[in-house]
Protein backbone atom coordinates (compact mmCIF):
# COMPACT_ATOMS: atom_id res chain seq x y z
CA UNK A 1 0.00 0.00 0.00
CA UNK A 2 1.20 3.72 -0.76
CA UNK A 3 0.37 6.15 2.00
CA UNK A 4 0.43 10.22 0.90
CA UNK A 5 1.02 12.42 3.74
CA UNK A 6 -0.32 15.72 3.74
CA UNK A 7 0.37 18.35 6.76
CA UNK A 8 -1.98 21.79 6.45
CA UNK A 9 -3.27 24.43 8.64
CA UNK A 10 -5.70 26.80 7.72
CA UNK A 11 -5.28 25.94 3.89
CA UNK A 12 -9.74 26.97 2.50
CA UNK A 13 -7.82 28.55 -0.40
CA UNK A 14 -5.91 25.60 -1.57
CA UNK A 15 -7.02 22.10 0.03
CA UNK A 16 -9.62 21.60 -2.07
CA UNK A 17 -7.17 21.84 -5.13
CA UNK A 18 -4.66 19.60 -2.99
CA UNK A 19 -7.31 16.73 -3.10
CA UNK A 20 -8.91 17.09 -6.57
CA UNK A 21 -4.72 16.75 -7.47
CA UNK A 22 -4.21 13.52 -5.27
CA UNK A 23 -7.89 11.59 -6.21
CA UNK A 24 -6.92 12.28 -10.14
CA UNK A 25 -3.55 10.54 -10.15
CA UNK A 26 -3.04 7.35 -12.30
CA UNK A 27 -3.44 4.75 -9.71
CA UNK A 28 -4.66 1.75 -11.25
CA UNK A 29 -3.38 -1.45 -9.43
CA UNK A 30 -1.95 0.14 -6.45
CA UNK A 31 -3.88 0.20 -3.46
CA UNK A 32 -3.39 3.64 -1.60
CA UNK A 33 -4.43 6.24 1.29
CA UNK A 34 -4.69 10.00 1.73
CA UNK A 35 -3.75 10.95 5.63
CA UNK A 36 -4.26 14.69 6.12
CA UNK A 37 -2.66 16.02 9.49
CA UNK A 38 -4.62 18.77 9.88
CA UNK A 39 -3.41 21.82 12.47
CA UNK A 40 -6.28 22.75 13.94
CA UNK A 41 -7.63 24.34 11.25
CA UNK A 42 -10.12 27.50 12.34
CA UNK A 43 -10.85 29.15 8.64
CA UNK A 44 -12.96 26.27 7.18
CA UNK A 45 -10.26 24.12 5.99
CA UNK A 46 -11.49 21.09 8.33
CA UNK A 47 -14.87 21.37 7.17
CA UNK A 48 -13.87 20.70 3.58
CA UNK A 49 -11.65 17.93 4.85
CA UNK A 50 -14.48 16.06 6.85
CA UNK A 51 -17.14 16.35 3.61
CA UNK A 52 -14.03 14.78 2.03
CA UNK A 53 -13.69 12.44 3.91
CA UNK A 54 -17.31 11.53 3.86
CA UNK A 55 -17.08 11.16 0.10
CA UNK A 56 -13.85 9.21 -0.66
CA UNK A 57 -13.33 6.35 2.09
CA UNK A 58 -9.18 6.77 1.44
CA UNK A 59 -8.83 10.03 2.59
CA UNK A 60 -8.20 9.75 6.59
CA UNK A 61 -7.94 13.14 8.65
CA UNK A 62 -6.24 13.68 11.84
CA UNK A 63 -5.26 16.03 14.05
CA UNK A 64 -1.94 17.57 14.80
CA UNK A 65 -2.17 20.00 18.07
CA UNK A 66 1.10 21.43 17.90
CA UNK A 67 0.07 22.99 14.04
CA UNK A 68 4.25 22.55 12.69
CA UNK A 69 4.67 20.34 9.65
CA UNK A 70 6.77 18.45 11.43
CA UNK A 71 4.49 16.97 13.99
CA UNK A 72 1.85 17.16 11.53
CA UNK A 73 4.11 14.63 9.22
CA UNK A 74 5.19 12.30 12.14
CA UNK A 75 1.86 11.89 13.20
CA UNK A 76 0.43 11.11 9.26
CA UNK A 77 3.67 8.84 9.28
CA UNK A 78 2.90 7.01 12.63
CA UNK A 79 -0.83 6.24 11.44
CA UNK A 80 0.09 4.86 7.64
CA UNK A 81 -0.65 1.41 6.61
CA UNK A 82 1.21 1.96 4.12
CA UNK A 83 4.73 0.12 2.87
CA UNK A 84 5.86 3.63 1.14
CA UNK A 85 5.19 6.82 2.11
CA UNK A 86 4.69 9.71 0.09
CA UNK A 87 4.79 13.55 1.24
CA UNK A 88 2.59 15.83 -0.75
CA UNK A 89 2.08 19.63 0.03
CA UNK A 90 -0.92 21.98 -0.41
CA UNK A 91 0.56 24.62 -2.04
CA UNK A 92 1.75 22.04 -5.22
CA UNK A 93 -0.01 20.64 -8.31
CA UNK A 94 0.85 17.45 -9.51
CA UNK A 95 1.04 16.12 -12.56
CA UNK A 96 -1.45 12.55 -12.97
CA UNK A 97 1.01 10.41 -13.09
CA UNK A 98 3.35 11.72 -10.12
CA UNK A 99 2.37 9.08 -7.55
CA UNK A 100 3.56 6.44 -9.97
CA UNK A 101 6.39 7.56 -10.89
CA UNK A 102 7.43 8.18 -7.00
CA UNK A 103 6.98 4.57 -6.96
CA UNK A 104 8.53 3.57 -10.28
CA UNK A 105 11.77 5.41 -9.26
CA UNK A 106 11.60 3.99 -5.85
CA UNK A 107 11.90 0.83 -7.10
CA UNK A 108 14.10 1.16 -10.55
CA UNK A 109 16.94 2.93 -8.50
CA UNK A 110 16.56 1.38 -5.07
CA UNK A 111 17.35 4.79 -3.32
CA UNK A 112 16.45 5.86 0.18
CA UNK A 113 14.38 8.73 -0.81
CA UNK A 114 13.47 9.82 -4.26
CA UNK A 115 11.75 13.56 -5.61
CA UNK A 116 11.22 15.62 -8.45
CA UNK A 117 12.34 19.20 -9.76
CA UNK A 118 11.21 22.18 -7.73
CA UNK A 119 9.66 23.76 -10.77
CA UNK A 120 7.78 27.25 -9.21
CA UNK A 121 4.47 28.56 -10.61
CA UNK A 122 3.36 31.60 -9.27
CA UNK A 123 -0.06 33.35 -9.27
CA UNK A 124 -0.55 37.08 -9.79
CA UNK A 125 2.29 39.71 -10.90
CA UNK A 126 3.78 39.56 -7.43
CA UNK A 127 3.92 35.91 -7.25
CA UNK A 128 4.98 35.19 -11.12
CA UNK A 129 8.02 37.21 -10.28
CA UNK A 130 8.60 35.80 -7.00
CA UNK A 131 8.43 32.36 -9.05
CA UNK A 132 10.32 33.23 -11.64
CA UNK A 133 13.78 34.14 -9.21
CA UNK A 134 13.68 31.14 -7.19
CA UNK A 135 14.33 29.37 -10.33
CA UNK A 136 17.46 31.83 -10.71
CA UNK A 137 20.48 30.58 -9.05
CA UNK A 138 21.22 33.75 -8.18
CA UNK A 139 18.09 34.13 -5.86
CA UNK A 140 18.71 30.52 -4.22
CA UNK A 141 22.03 29.29 -5.10
CA UNK A 142 22.73 26.55 -7.86
CA UNK A 143 21.74 23.79 -5.82
CA UNK A 144 21.67 20.45 -8.13
CA UNK A 145 18.04 19.52 -6.84
CA UNK A 146 16.57 22.77 -8.44
CA UNK A 147 17.76 22.02 -11.84
CA UNK A 148 14.79 19.87 -13.57
CA UNK A 149 17.03 17.73 -16.20
CA UNK A 150 19.01 16.48 -12.84
CA UNK A 151 19.94 12.68 -12.97
CA UNK A 152 22.26 11.74 -9.83
CA UNK A 153 22.65 11.52 -6.39
CA UNK A 154 22.18 14.89 -4.48
CA UNK A 155 22.05 16.14 -0.91
CA UNK A 156 17.88 16.87 -1.00
CA UNK A 157 14.95 16.74 -3.22
CA UNK A 158 10.98 18.42 -3.27
CA UNK A 159 9.25 16.42 -0.90
CA UNK A 160 10.04 12.91 -0.66
CA UNK A 161 8.84 9.41 -0.99
CA UNK A 162 10.23 6.94 1.48
CA UNK A 163 9.83 3.37 2.22
CA UNK A 164 8.71 2.94 5.36
CA UNK A 165 11.62 1.01 6.70
CA UNK A 166 13.83 3.70 5.79
CA UNK A 167 12.14 6.22 8.50
CA UNK A 168 12.32 3.55 11.11
CA UNK A 169 15.41 2.99 10.49
CA UNK A 170 17.23 6.75 10.82
CA UNK A 171 14.00 7.92 12.56
CA UNK A 172 11.02 9.83 11.92
CA UNK A 173 10.72 14.53 11.15
CA UNK A 174 12.49 16.55 14.42
CA UNK A 175 9.70 18.10 16.06
CA UNK A 176 11.99 20.47 17.29
CA UNK A 177 12.30 22.17 13.91
CA UNK A 178 9.81 24.80 12.89
CA UNK A 179 11.36 25.16 9.37
CA UNK A 180 13.73 23.01 7.61
CA UNK A 181 12.20 19.60 8.75
CA UNK A 182 13.84 18.36 5.17
CA UNK A 183 17.27 19.51 5.39
CA UNK A 184 17.51 17.91 8.38
CA UNK A 185 15.93 14.44 7.79
CA UNK A 186 18.30 14.08 4.58
CA UNK A 187 21.39 14.61 6.35
CA UNK A 188 20.75 11.01 8.74
CA UNK A 189 19.67 9.49 5.38
CA UNK A 190 22.99 10.08 3.73
CA UNK A 191 24.87 9.54 6.87
CA UNK A 192 23.35 6.41 7.86
CA UNK A 193 24.59 5.35 3.65
CA UNK A 194 21.70 5.74 1.85
CA UNK A 195 21.05 7.90 -1.48
CA UNK A 196 18.67 10.78 -2.54
CA UNK A 197 17.75 10.73 -5.74
CA UNK A 198 15.83 13.30 -8.41
CA UNK A 199 13.86 12.35 -11.25
CA UNK A 200 13.02 14.69 -13.94
CA UNK A 201 10.11 12.60 -14.99
CA UNK A 202 8.62 13.46 -11.03
CA UNK A 203 6.47 16.75 -12.03
CA UNK A 204 5.31 18.98 -9.90
CA UNK A 205 4.61 22.87 -9.75
CA UNK A 206 5.03 24.71 -6.47
CA UNK A 207 3.25 27.69 -5.59
CA UNK A 208 5.71 30.14 -3.91
CA UNK A 209 4.52 32.99 -1.56
CA UNK A 210 2.46 35.88 -3.34
CA UNK A 211 3.85 38.91 -1.88
CA UNK A 212 6.75 40.10 -0.56
CA UNK A 213 5.91 40.36 3.14
CA UNK A 214 5.09 36.28 3.43
CA UNK A 215 8.28 35.89 1.22
CA UNK A 216 9.86 37.58 3.76
CA UNK A 217 8.80 36.07 6.71
CA UNK A 218 9.08 32.48 4.80
CA UNK A 219 12.95 33.23 4.05
CA UNK A 220 13.29 34.60 7.30
CA UNK A 221 12.83 31.48 8.84
CA UNK A 222 14.63 29.34 6.29
CA UNK A 223 17.21 31.10 7.21
CA UNK A 224 16.89 30.94 11.18
CA UNK A 225 16.18 27.10 11.18
CA UNK A 226 18.82 26.36 9.32
CA UNK A 227 21.25 27.27 11.95
CA UNK A 228 19.87 24.67 14.08
CA UNK A 229 20.17 22.19 11.65
CA UNK A 230 23.84 22.57 10.81
CA UNK A 231 24.41 22.84 14.52
CA UNK A 232 22.62 19.43 15.63
CA UNK A 233 24.57 17.62 12.54
CA UNK A 234 27.52 19.90 13.43
CA UNK A 235 27.31 20.44 9.29
CA UNK A 236 29.95 22.90 7.44
CA UNK A 237 27.88 25.76 6.68
CA UNK A 238 28.00 25.87 3.15
CA UNK A 239 28.39 28.80 0.95
CA UNK A 240 24.87 29.31 0.06
CA UNK A 241 24.01 29.77 3.58
CA UNK A 242 26.77 32.01 4.76
CA UNK A 243 26.79 34.67 1.62
CA UNK A 244 23.61 36.30 2.42
CA UNK A 245 24.18 36.50 6.64
CA UNK A 246 28.11 37.78 5.47
CA UNK A 247 26.52 40.24 2.89
CA UNK A 248 23.56 41.48 5.21
CA UNK A 249 26.41 41.85 8.02
CA UNK A 250 28.74 43.77 5.96
CA UNK A 251 26.30 46.10 4.82
CA UNK A 252 25.28 46.15 8.99
CA UNK A 253 29.03 47.01 9.89
CA UNK A 254 29.95 49.46 7.10
CA UNK A 255 26.22 51.39 8.01
CA UNK A 256 27.99 51.65 11.85
CA UNK A 257 31.17 52.64 10.56
CA UNK A 258 29.63 56.03 8.39
CA UNK A 259 27.25 56.42 11.03
CA UNK A 260 30.20 56.55 14.00
CA UNK A 261 32.25 58.82 11.69
CA UNK A 262 29.99 61.25 10.71
CA UNK A 263 29.12 61.70 14.13
CA UNK A 264 32.49 61.84 15.51
CA UNK A 265 31.81 59.30 17.81
CA UNK A 266 34.63 56.80 16.86
CA UNK A 267 37.64 58.07 14.10
CA UNK A 268 36.93 55.43 11.58
CA UNK A 269 38.83 55.15 7.98
CA UNK A 270 37.20 56.84 5.43
CA UNK A 271 37.84 53.65 3.13
CA UNK A 272 35.09 51.96 5.30
CA UNK A 273 32.53 54.05 3.22
CA UNK A 274 33.65 53.55 0.00
CA UNK A 275 34.10 49.57 0.26
CA UNK A 276 30.28 49.43 1.47
CA UNK A 277 29.32 51.67 -1.52
CA UNK A 278 31.77 49.30 -3.84
CA UNK A 279 30.02 45.73 -2.60
CA UNK A 280 26.71 47.38 -2.83
CA UNK A 281 27.50 48.67 -6.32
CA UNK A 282 28.71 45.28 -7.40
CA UNK A 283 25.14 43.54 -5.72
CA UNK A 284 23.12 45.63 -7.68
CA UNK A 285 24.63 45.04 -10.90
CA UNK A 286 24.62 41.25 -10.33
CA UNK A 287 20.97 41.58 -9.36
CA UNK A 288 20.15 43.90 -12.30
CA UNK A 289 22.26 40.92 -14.91
CA UNK A 290 20.25 38.48 -13.67
CA UNK A 291 17.07 40.52 -13.57
CA UNK A 292 17.60 40.75 -17.19
CA UNK A 293 18.84 36.83 -17.58
CA UNK A 294 15.15 36.09 -15.85
CA UNK A 295 12.95 38.66 -17.04
CA UNK A 296 14.20 37.45 -20.90
CA UNK A 297 12.85 33.77 -19.85
CA UNK A 298 9.88 34.47 -18.10
CA UNK A 299 8.42 37.71 -19.83
CA UNK A 300 9.72 41.28 -19.63
CA UNK A 301 6.59 42.28 -17.34
CA UNK A 302 8.31 40.83 -14.50
CA UNK A 303 12.10 43.00 -15.02
CA UNK A 304 10.84 45.88 -12.58
CA UNK A 305 10.06 43.25 -9.70
CA UNK A 306 13.04 40.71 -10.00
CA UNK A 307 15.67 43.36 -8.26
CA UNK A 308 13.26 43.64 -4.93
CA UNK A 309 12.64 39.83 -4.99
CA UNK A 310 16.45 38.72 -4.81
CA UNK A 311 16.77 41.48 -2.54
CA UNK A 312 13.95 40.38 -0.46
CA UNK A 313 15.32 35.93 -0.85
CA UNK A 314 18.82 37.63 0.31
CA UNK A 315 18.05 39.75 2.84
CA UNK A 316 15.21 37.89 4.26
CA UNK A 317 17.49 34.74 4.62
CA UNK A 318 20.33 36.49 5.99
CA UNK A 319 19.09 38.07 8.88
CA UNK A 320 17.32 34.67 9.86
CA UNK A 321 20.77 33.35 9.64
CA UNK A 322 22.36 35.69 11.73
CA UNK A 323 19.72 35.82 13.85
CA UNK A 324 19.64 31.82 14.42
CA UNK A 325 23.36 32.16 14.79
CA UNK A 326 22.78 34.75 18.03
CA UNK A 327 19.88 32.74 19.08
CA UNK A 328 21.61 29.02 19.03
CA UNK A 329 24.80 30.12 20.14
CA UNK A 330 23.61 31.38 22.74
CA UNK A 331 21.24 28.59 24.26
CA UNK A 332 23.24 25.63 24.41
CA UNK A 333 20.32 23.90 25.73
CA UNK A 334 17.47 25.17 23.72
CA UNK A 335 15.50 22.65 22.87
CA UNK A 336 12.92 21.58 25.60
CA UNK A 337 13.55 18.26 27.50
CA UNK A 338 10.61 16.64 25.11
CA UNK A 339 12.51 17.86 22.12
CA UNK A 340 15.67 16.90 23.35
CA UNK A 341 14.49 13.29 23.87
CA UNK A 342 12.96 13.45 20.71
CA UNK A 343 15.78 14.84 18.65
CA UNK A 344 18.13 12.41 20.01
CA UNK A 345 15.85 9.44 18.44
CA UNK A 346 16.57 11.41 14.69
CA UNK A 347 19.97 12.24 15.20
Amino acid sequence: MISIVVPCRNEVQAIEGLLESVLKQDLEGLRYEVIVADGMSDDGTHEILEKAREQHPQIRLIDNPSRIVSTGLNAAIYAAHGDIIIRMDVHTEYKDDYIRRCVEVLDKTGADNVGGACIAKGKGYVGSAIAAAFQCAFAVGGARWHRPSHKGPVDTVHLGCWRREVLQKIGFFDESLVRNQDDELNPRIVRAGGTIWPAPDIVSWYHPRSSFASLFRQYFQYGFWKVAVIRKHRLPASWRHLVPGTFVLANCLFLAAVILRETSMLACPSWSANVGAGMDTLYACASLFFAFLTAKRKGWALFPLLPMVFAIYHLAYGLGFLAGTFYFSTRPRYLTQYETVFTRLTR
